[in-house]
């Protein structure tokens, strides 16, 4: 297994290199280029359930090849998205770091769990206050959009 930080100097990491391979993928091959995320839903599927058989059989080989194959599909839906100026592939990451941060505040922060129960209560707290922070922001947007309304419209 390669040391994490173990590239050379001067030279991207892997995950660089290949969101780049498929930025010249999305350019160079007709195929990939009329790609879009509803096209690759039946692909992200197969390769979910790919990555579980590979689980299920225990075989770590089979599940690199099978998370390779899942990783994929990440990394050619945060191109498609990064082309249309939606996000990056930095911007999944960064998100993904943050939630963690916020659903580990026994690591992040300091509250504090003693067994993965502990663990799990504090996690579903976390998410159950961002659901409820999400649909308070929608609710103000959409209070807002409507009081921007000219008179009369509906």
């Amino acid at each position: 297994m390669t040391e994490p930080g173990a590239e050379p100097a001067g030279q991207d990491s892997p995950m660089e290199a290949f969101a780049d391979q498929m930025r010249l993928l999305r350019r160079e091959c007709a195929w990939k280029r009329e790609q879009t995320h509803t096209s690759l839903v039946p692909f992200v599927r197969e390769e979910a359930e790919e990555v579980v058989e590979a689980i299920e059989s225990g075989d770590p080989a089979a599940l690199c090849d099978e998370l390779g194959d899942l990783l994929l599909q990440v990394v050619i839906h945060a191109v498609i998205a990064e082309e249309a100026g939606h996000f990056t592939l930095d911007d999944v990451a960064r998100g993904v770091i943050a939630k963690m941060e916020r659903r580990n505040p026994h690591v992040f922060g300091d509250a504090v769990a003693v067994d993965a129960a502990e663990v799990l209560t504090l996690w579903n707290a976390a998410k159950a206050a961002e659901k409820a922070a999400e649909k308070a922001a929608k609710a103000a947007e959409a209070e807002k959009a409507a009081h921007a309304r000219e008179p009369g419209e509906v």
